[in-house]
Order: C-alpha cells, then sequence, then structure tokens
C-alpha cells in the first residue's frame, strides 16, 4: 500500500514541524518544543491534584476507589480522608510560553503499581518527587529511582494545613539528597504555585543536561 505522505508537498525538512520538536529551523522558522514531566511521590502526597491545578486540558485521570484491602497495605497515616487512588497515571498539559510546552505523568503512589514507572518514564526530560512533610519517608523510592537512572529531579514539599514547617535544607538532609538537589515548597492546589514549580524543574533538568554534556566532550 502506497505511503499516506507519498503525494504530499511537505517536503521531508518540513514534515517534522509539530509541536514535539525543538527550537528553530535552518531558515529560522519556529518550532515548538514538548517536554515530558514525571510527577512522583508517596501515596497521598497531593500528584493528581498537582496535575489537575496545572493542566489547561482537561487532565486524564485513572483513580479507582480505595478498598479495604488497598488500604491494608498502605500506610494512610495522615490521609485518611483519601477515597481513591491513580492505578496507571494522570496525564495533564500545560503551555508555558511560546513554544514551550509540558507534558505532565502522574505515577501511582501505591507499592504495587510500581512495575508502571519504568514505561511512564521513558523519555522523560526531568520528574518532581511530591513531598507529604508529615511522611517524608514516602520519598525514598522515588528518590532512589530517579537518583539510580540520573534522571534529573527536584523536591516540590506540598504545604498541607497544619503540617510541619520544614526547612529546605531539614527536608534535603531527611532525604539524603545528592548536593544541588533543589527543594521548594508549593500549593499543590494552586496553579501558579504549580507552574513555579514546574519552570524550576525545567531549569533545573537543562542545567544537569548541559554539565553531562559538556562532562562527556570535556
Amino acid at each position: 500500500m502506497p505511503s499516506e505522505h507519498a503525494d504530499s508537498d511537505e517536503s521531508p525538512c518540513t514534515a517534522h514541524r509539530t509541536p514535539g520538536n525543538i527550537g528553530r529551523s535552518m531558515i529560522g522558522e519556529d518550532i515548538a518544543l514538548t517536554l515530558k514531566i514525571v510527577v512522583a511521590g508517596g501515596f497521598g502526597a497531593g500528584k493528581t491534584t498537582l496535575v489537575g491545578a496545572v493542566s489547561e486540558i482537561r487532565p486524564l485521570y485513572t483513580e479507582e476507589t480505595l478498598s479495604e484491602s488497598g488500604r491494608d497495605r498502605d500506610d494512610t497515616g495522615g490521609v485518611e480522608r483519601k477515597t481513591t487512588t491513580t492505578v496507571a497515571m494522570d496525564f495533564g498539559r500545560i503551555t508555558v510560553h511560546s513554544g514551550l510546552s509540558l507534558h505532565l505523568f502522574g505515577t501511582p503512589g501505591q507499592d504495587r503499581f510500581w512495575f508502571l514507572w519504568d514505561e511512564l518514564c521513558e523519555g522523560a526530560l526531568a520528574a518532581i518527587v511530591l513531598a507529604d512533610p508529615r511522611r517524608l519517608e514516602d520519598c525514598f523510592a522515588a528518590v532512589d529511582y530517579f537518583e539510580l537512572r540520573r534522571i534529573p529531579f527536584l523536591v516540590a514539599v506540598n504545604r498541607f494545613p497544619g503540617t510541619p514547617g520544614h526547612t529546605e535544607h531539614d527536608v534535603a538532609q531527611a532525604l539524603d539528597l545528592d548536593p544541588g538537589t533543589p527543594v521548594v515548597p508549593c500549593d499543590a492546589r494552586d496553579r501558579a504555585s504549580g507552574k513555579e514549580v514546574l519552570i524550576r524543574t525545567v531549569e533545573y533538568a537543562g542545567r544537569m543536561h548541559t554539565a553531562r554534556l559538556l562532562a562527556s566532550v570535556g
């Protein structure tokens, strides 16, 4: 069967200029860039809330009612009112500025769904580890995962009402983060706060990838 592009007037040089590509072409045409960001963290940390708050499209959720067996298998201390859980992923999209948009993939927080993480993180520029200051230990698995795979990440501390006022230094020490890993406060319910976290994530990832590139050719 002939290719569906066989009669197209579009040359190979222009056919790739889609929202998933980067920068400017050789003749100066703008090319938009789409980046993949993973939002991870412990159960009930606010991942679904963050994706929903910043997304400019109707988010895709894969939430199911939290069963009693699910509660038995996961420590729900501090999030007793949570009645649903992500079983595959959350997905949203946000345009940071003209020419740059982010695709957000929220990971499931319960450990029995962690087998999905490798697929969700494939091709990711960077990650956000969303931390509940009442349950910082829930972040250990995500921190270890991204450090092992050398995926740049920052820790965003979701300030739930009445939670401990940990400093950024306290959080970095508690999670044994590598030096230089950013820790930023946020409110996952607030669009402006979430967007600021995303911008910080992209900036940090850019610095990390540039440093690694320079080191590889140095």
